[in-house]
């Protein structure tokens, strides 16, 4: 026997009968969507950070049992100048091997209104653009003594408005004041979030002679194995490599219990918002019994009308889901959020919007179907006597 649907037109018109509750019911989904973007676009943000700030012809040479904290590692300071002339493979640019000494560390730093705030710095050298190919100037020029170059959401990670942390303003650090020189952009990595001045400024002003890790950009496989091997070899220098994919995938797993907090996070949201339409359904449904009981009298089967409330329910989730993500892009799409090895922008991707709508819909659907049922459950001579 076919399944009779009653017409999409029917769930429309009723939705415009009660415009107060659908307006209600409405807000409510895009409280719950809103809620769930925001939560997506945190976690799309942060992986975004780690998958952008990975090449995939970059190795890192680092100090052995570092783990991820290459802010701890030291090494010897001609251990670059080693991997030119042993390893095989290395790119070259102009002649030029395309390896990078630096020196990464956090410090703080003295903010002109006598607040302190956790900066994290990176000791370069012109070789950095050659290996750290993401990254460009956007503003201002290459840094000369007593310089340095901030990253975009580097005013983030200190706290500070972004007029504050211009091209020609001030930063105080390990006891001396640094122009800023220059703005860089790593299209949303780890570097955006970083203030890079010259190697042999940052060691003096820091006493140190050593580095803490080396970029190398290999031509191909066999250099990253050939690297591998250098670094197993020389003992003396208690060195180890690994290429820059596996280190930041290494940080995804550490930040896995994150992901899942969040994943939780909106779960729990849509529950609650599972909860809110339900009652809110429940409520039009119970209402509407009279409405019911004569579509079953006049032929058409409960299911198809169970089917025609879970359109309503998913026309109002679906509205729900484009006010939600239309308020997000504006409040929340592109916005800066301090982190612990950094900062960096909350994402609403294709994948984020699909995911939110998918829930809003699905918030919808459900919260119709389960009242849909219950109030169906009665019999028909029932449903038609006057309330």
């Amino acid at each position: 026997m076919q399944l009779r649907i009653l017409p999409l037109e029917y769930g429309i018109r009723n939705l415009l009968r009660r415009p107060m509750r659908s307006i209600l019911t409405t807000l409510a989904l895009t409280l719950v969507t809103a809620l769930i973007f925001c939560t997506i676009g945190f976690l799309r943000g942060l992986t975004k950070m780690l998958e952008v700030s990975a090449d995939s012809d970059t190795a890192i040479v680092f100090s052995i049992n570092m783990g991820d904290n290459l802010e701890y590692s030291s090494i010897s300071m001609n251990t670059s100048g080693l991997i030119e002339g042993s390893v095989k493979g290395v790119r070259q640019t102009h002649g030029k091997f395309d390896v990078s000494p630096e020196l990464f560390m956090g410090t703080q730093m003295a903010l002109a209104d006598g607040r302190d705030a956790f900066g994290l710095l990176r000791g370069v050298t012109q070789q950095v653009f050659q290996v750290r190919r993401s990254v460009q100037i956007t503003q201002g020029t290459w840094i000369q003594p007593g310089e340095v170059l901030v990253g975009k959401l580097a005013a983030v990670k200190l706290g500070l408005a972004p007029e504050e942390i211009q091209v020609g303003k001030q930063l105080e650090f390990e006891g001396q004041r640094w122009t800023i020189a220059g703005v860089i952009d790593s299209g949303g990595g780890v570097f955006d979030s970083e203030i890079w001045c010259h190697l042999t400024d940052l060691q003096q002003v820091t006493r140190r002679e050593d580095l803490s890790l080396v970029a190398v950009s290999c031509q191909s496989q066999s250099a990253f194995s050939a690297l591998n091997l250098f670094c197993k070899r020389r003992y003396d220098l208690e060195i180890q490599s690994m290429s820059e994919s596996d280190y930041f995938a290494s940080l995804q797993e550490d930040y896995q219990p994150i992901h899942k907090l969040g994943w939780l996070m909106v779960g729990l949201i849509s529950v609650s918002g599972l909860f809110a339409g339900i009652n809110t359904m429940y409520g039009a449904v119970v209402g509407r019994a009279q409405e019911l009981a004569m579509l079953q009298a006049i032929g058409f089967g409960r299911k198809a009308i169970v089917v025609s409330l879970m359109q309503e329910g998913a026309l109002l989730g679906m509205a729900g889901a484009v006010l939600g993500f239309l308020i997000s892009r504006q409040l929340v799409d592109g916005a800066s959020i301090k982190f612990t090895m950094g900062a960096f922008a909350l994402q609403l991707d294709a994948w984020a919007v699909l995911s939110g709508c998918a829930a809003g819909v699905l918030v919808g659907v459900i919260g119709a179907w389960a009242p849909a049922r219950q109030a169906l459950k009665k019999d028909i001579t029932t449903g038609l006597k006057p309330v």
